[in-house]
């Protein structure tokens, strides 16, 4: 099990330790074909609980689909579709444990549990999130969601994940800007790669990413190509100052004193290869 399906699993575990008491007997080893039968609402949501520590995710969905449609206006009820989520996302149907998180919110908005349905909404997008040069709807989706939790929720276990997951998301869409930029540039549209890389350095949640360093020294090259020199030494002033143990910033250095320039500040840390210097895609 990935690890942070792990800590969703136990977050699960703690949110509904104090509200379930599961009676102990064996699953069947093949999934059953529920059809619509007057049960005991304690027998299904019991039964649900087992495959779900079975592992049986689609069985356990079964069960609490079933807790749902036959008694939706209890507690149970309730109970049933915060398990559908987990056992959806465990299963990784990702739009299915989205959709059961949004009906969790619809329905119960005022519960203590829509904390979990609005950080499971969010965990799902994030976990689906591509790499930088594929769209990032779900990158975005997932910031979106996880904002949200740490605004709503924040002394809760859920907002302090959240931050952590905040971050490698501004991460990500950071990454995508350059990725636009580094393709400019490459094209030989300097303006175009600007406008990327200065969304970067101007977005104050993407100057905290690893893109920061980088996004400076390419305007740095970007104002060189285009014969604006000043420019370009003000953003490696910026480099300099911020930092200047980065080799993005012994790249910047050297690269304006070949142009004749003298940057105020020499480079603390090592130029680490002229390979640096190449736009990567």
């Amino acid at each position: 099990m990935p690890a942070s399906k792990f800590r969703t699993g136990l977050v699960l575990i703690a949110l509904m330790a104090t509200t379930v008491t599961v009676a102990a007997c064996g699953g069947a080893r093949n999934r059953p074909k529920l059809a619509y039968e007057e049960r005991p609402v304690e027998l299904l949501y019991n039964t649900g609980y087992q495959r779900l520590e079975s592992r049986r995710w689609a069985d356990a969905v079964d069960y609490f689909q079933e807790v749902e449609r036959q008694h939706p206006y209890s507690e149970w009820s309730r109970r049933a579709i915060l398990m559908q989520i987990y056992a959806y996302y465990q299963n990784g149907n990702y739009a299915e444990s989205i959709a059961a998180s949004d009906r969790f919110i619809q329905l119960f908005p005022g519960s203590p549990s829509a904390a979990y349905a609005f950080y499971m909404r969010a965990t799902c997008n994030f976990e689906q999130i591509v790499d930088v040069g594929r769209d990032q709807a779900r990158a975005e989706a997932a910031l979106q969601g996880l904002r949200d939790v740490a605004r709503r929720y924040p002394q809760t276990p859920y907002a302090t994940d959240a931050a952590v997951k905040i971050d490698m998301v501004n991460d990500q869409l950071a990454g995508k800007e350059m990725n636009i930029g580094r393709y400019y540039q490459r094209a030989n549209q300097p303006l175009a790669a600007i406008g990327r890389y200065k969304a970067v350095i101007d977005n104050e949640a993407y100057q905290r990413t690893s893109h920061a360093p980088e996004a400076l020294y390419r305007l740095v090259e970007t104002y060189l190509m285009l014969g604006l020199k000043d420019e370009a030494i003000r953003n490696g002033a910026v480099l300099g100052y911020n930092y200047p143990g980065s080799p993005w910033y012994s790249e910047a250095y050297a690269l304006l004193v070949e142009e004749g320039a003298t940057p105020d500040a020499a480079p603390t840390g090592q130029r680490e290869s002229w390979l640096r210097r190449l736009i990567p895609g």
